[in-house]
């Protein structure tokens, strides 16, 4: 009877790991969140045996995150040069990389707020708190400080930014009312239309374009591969493309 349960007990375990080959650990930036969470489950119907983990934050934190060795398989910046960071300490399989998808940065306000008609607006006494994603670790805050710094009006506006921590965030604290403008892209927005309002799209001196590239290091190559390949693909692209996002 004992070795009747331990053979029992064997066999589940053996089925169980047959039935759930790998965790594919994908690190996305923020604003990916909800076309890259449809996207998983489109990918684990091609692949029924494995699971797509999703990790979404800056892309500058997630690169940190895959730098100290935490886990992950695939990489989705929301710039090109977060990228190439992970390229330059060859955190990534380069043959893999390949830009999926592209997006225009947008300024927002909160619902009832008078919109802004150019940048220099924002000095007026009426956009009290500006959310930004903190340009040392989230790809929007940079594109939102270059444009701010070439119109002179970086240090001016100082005072009224509320650094944040994605992009994301800074959506919530404007649909929330804490903050009358923010720097978000133009899919985040989309994502809060009934509370937030698009003032303007924000012309940045490089385009916004995601690239995407399987971790040097990753548990299941192929499947990371496999993963950032599908997100080119024409399935994956007509999703995207229903979120906002632009081909790249």
């Amino acid at each position: 009877m004992r070795r009747s349960c331990l053979l029992c007990f064997a066999l589940l375990a053996i089925t169980a790991s047959i039935a759930h080959a790998a965790d594919l650990t994908v690190s996305a930036a923020a604003s990916l969140s909800n076309a890259f969470t449809e996207l998983g489950h489109a990918f684990e119907a091609k692949h029924p045996s494995d699971q797509v983990i999703l990790n979404f934050g800056a892309s500058d934190v997630l690169l940190k995150q895959i730098e100290q060795g935490a886990p992950s398989d695939v990489f989705a910046s929301a710039d090109e040069a977060t990228m190439d960071r992970a390229a330059q300490a060859k955190l990534i399989d380069p043959a893999t990389r390949r830009d999926f998808a592209g997006n225009v940065l947008v300024l927002i306000v909160a619902s009832g707020i008078k919109p802004p008609a150019n940048l220099a607006d924002l000095s007026s006494g009426t956009y009290v708190h500006i959310a930004i994603g903190n340009p040392d670790s989230v790809p929007a805050g940079r594109y939102a400080k270059q444009v701010l710094s070439d119109a002179g009006l970086w240090d001016k506006l100082q005072a009224q930014f509320v650094p944040t921590q994605n992009v994301r965030q800074a959506l919530d604290y404007v649909a929330r009312g804490e903050a009358q403008a923010g720097f978000v892209y133009a899919t985040d927005a989309a994502t809060q239309k009934d509370k937030v309002g698009v003032a303007f799209n924000v012309a940045t001196a490089m385009p916004v374009r995601y690239p995407i590239a399987a971790v040097a290091n990753s548990r299941h190559a192929q499947l990371a591969r496999d993963f950032a390949t599908f997100v080119s693909s024409s399935e994956a692209q007509a999703v995207l493309a229903r979120y906002g996002f632009s081909a790249p």
